[in-house]
């Protein structure tokens, strides 16, 4: 049976590779793609979705504008990574104008129609800051026994932050987003002790880039992290964080443990951070699974193999 998926994003290269993924893989069934402001703002986000999907001849996949700014803190974005209006000028200047409009719906209600609609075989994939799960859960508390698996793109267990020595940038931009989450979502955390981890190697990025439109707009939002990954890790190759959550969707890719997690939400330099009760030193029952192992083939296969069927 296809896994029925319901993508929450903030395209941003990496949410773009998971949603190519998510179209192309067989055995998931893409019911819909939720917005919310991280990488760059809401209307951003939107516009960039409605012509990823314009790309690849996927217009009739709902997309749901959500949340505009965190639940409580001024927006934080991203673009001086990942390009201005969230993607590098070089995706953007390939990119078809949308010809589909935005569902006329908040982000909230249609997590919850869906949720209602499919019950446990919908999995949510919340891969941007937290706000639009935060908020449907605030609206209906038992939003995780509705569904099954809800993804918690975001954290830093055991390692440091990438946007401040403690927190990842998806935790850091919306931590009482993040909080809420965690306390009342039982969500797998998949963050950065994986997803900095696994890369696609750069000879199959400029091996995508020779292919067939749509390949070559796929391998310029690979590209975009190749000379990041040698600076900063030692690899030749380029990071698609978000698509590490689809790896284990479609592959399992990752390993699970059951853990205590809070996320530090006291605005000052550790907001954001993920703390994660290892040694179980506050013996409270366990609130999450935590990502704490991948298996960088299986997820370099995922990317590839997935982006490759678009040639077909």
């Amino acid at each position: 049976m296809n896994t029925k998926l319901l993508l929450d994003v903030d395209p941003g290269n990496d949410d773009a590779i998971a949603l190519f993924i998510a179209l192309a893989a067989d055995d998931i069934d893409l019911i819909g793609v939720t917005t919310v402001a991280g990488n760059t703002t809401v209307d951003n986000a939107t516009e960039n979705t409605l012509s990823l999907l314009e790309l690849v001849d996927r217009a009739d996949v709902p997309v749901v504008k959500g949340a505009d700014r965190p639940l409580v803190d001024e927006l934080v974005m991203a673009e001086h990574i990942h390009g201005p209006n969230g993607l590098p000028e070089t995706v953007r200047e390939t990119l078809p104008a949308p010809t589909q409009e935005p569902v006329d719906q908040h982000a909230v209600d249609f997590i919850l129609e869906q949720a209602s609609e499919y019950g446990e075989e919908l999995t949510i994939a919340a891969l941007g800051p937290q706000t639009n799960i935060a908020l449907a859960l605030a609206k209906e508390p038992n939003l995780p026994e509705m569904v099954g698996d809800i993804y918690q793109m975001g954290g830093a267990l055991k390692t440091t932050g990438n946007v401040t020595p403690q927190a990842s940038f998806n935790f850091y931009v919306d931590a009482v987003a993040a909080a809420r989450v965690v306390q009342n979502a039982r969500p797998k955390i998949v963050g950065l002790d994986v997803t900095e981890h696994v890369y696609v190697d750069t000879e199959d990025i400029l091996a995508l880039a020779e292919e067939p439109t749509p390949l070559p707009t796929m391998a310029a939002i690979l590209e975009f992290s190749i000379e990041e990954v040698r600076s900063k890790f030692g690899h030749d190759g380029g990071l698609a964080s978000d698509a590490v959550v689809l790896a284990d969707i479609v592959t399992n890719a990752l390993e699970f443990e059951e853990a205590y997690v809070e996320i530090d939400t006291s605005g000052g330099p550790s907001n954001g951070a993920t703390i994660y009760d290892e040694h179980d030193v506050h013996e409270k029952p366990t609130n999450c699974e935590v990502a704490l192992d991948v298996d960088g083939d299986a997820y370099q296969r995922t990317v590839t193999e997935n982006l490759l069927l678009f040639r077909d």
